[in-house]
């Protein structure tokens, strides 16, 4: 798909509500904003893919919601895409939610904790192409700025390349990240610590530029899964990580609400006043 010609790949991009639906072009998004950073546009193309049920009708009532739970935009060429991502989305789904079992057993919790805040969940499949570089970045510019996942967590397969994904460690130094072959990297996200009141941290990371610029086997591709619970759901601290006394960090929040406002501040930037 990323190898066809940009304006067929254009042809795809959303429109209206469906944000994070669709195609991505090169540099249309900030990843940095969402941490209030000013820098440029991440040097990367996207594919997006949200929920493959329609939860549309249950959650009439929340106007508000109809980015979250947004038709897909499924690509004609090639013609094995969209069956090939379905069972990619579906493949991951199931993992997640395996994963909210092990979570909540880990945190002292009900096995099924987590299980009917994601019934109904809006998490996204992200398929993102970093093409060579033929031109030297912008100051600051990375393939994908610093930032932290917005959800619960985050499953990626990445088949890298010179430039590749980074996090950064307690000291503040950034290490990067070299998975076995055929293994996932599973990043905690934003709405995992504010669960546990910061006793499990959301991961920090980026993907940096190859070291030679123009380099043709530099290009790199990974797939995430963002674990979105459901649009409705509370995520505010749960009780076997508060202590006696003490009150939470973060106050509660929507999952919808949340997710919102970053995806905003993404597509924004800080003070660039683009939409």
């Amino acid at each position: 798909f990323f190898g066809l010609q940009q304006n067929k790949k254009d042809q795809w991009h959303p429109k209206g509500a469906a944000r994070q639906r669709g195609y991505h072009a090169l540099a249309t998004r900030g990843l940095a904003y969402t941490l209030d950073q000013q820098a440029p546009p991440d040097l990367r193309e996207t594919l997006f893919l949200g929920p493959v049920d329609d939860h549309r009708a249950f959650f009439a009532a929340y106007p508000e919601s109809e980015t979250a739970y947004a038709p897909n935009i499924y690509p004609d060429e090639p013609a094995e895409l969209t069956g090939a991502l379905i069972a990619v989305y579906r493949a991951y789904e199931y993992l997640a939610g395996e994963l909210f079992r092990v979570f909540a057993v880990a945190l002292n919790l009900p096995e099924a904790f987590f299980a009917g805040k994601f019934d109904r969940h809006f998490s996204i499949l992200s398929s993102h192409y970093y093409p060579p570089l033929v031109d030297d970045p912008a100051v600051g510019q990375l393939r994908t700025g610093a930032h932290t996942d917005f959800g619960a967590f985050t499953i990626l397969a990445i088949a890298d390349a010179p430039g590749g994904l980074e996090v950064r460690l307690p000291d503040n130094r950034w290490s990067a990240v070299k998975p076995p072959p055929g293994s996932l990297v599973i990043n905690l996200g934003d709405m995992m610590a504010r669960w546990t009141n910061d006793r499990w941290a959301s991961t920090l990371h980026r993907v940096v530029n190859p070291p030679q610029i123009r380099a043709t086997d530099s290009e790199r591709q990974s797939i995430g899964f963002f674990a979105h619970p459901n649009f409705d759901a509370e995520i505010e601290c749960i009780p076997s990580c508060l202590d006696s006394g003490k009150a939470p960090i973060y106050p509660a929040i929507t999952a919808g609400e949340h997710i919102g406002l970053k995806i905003s501040k993404s597509h924004r930037g800080v003070g660039s006043g683009r939409a």
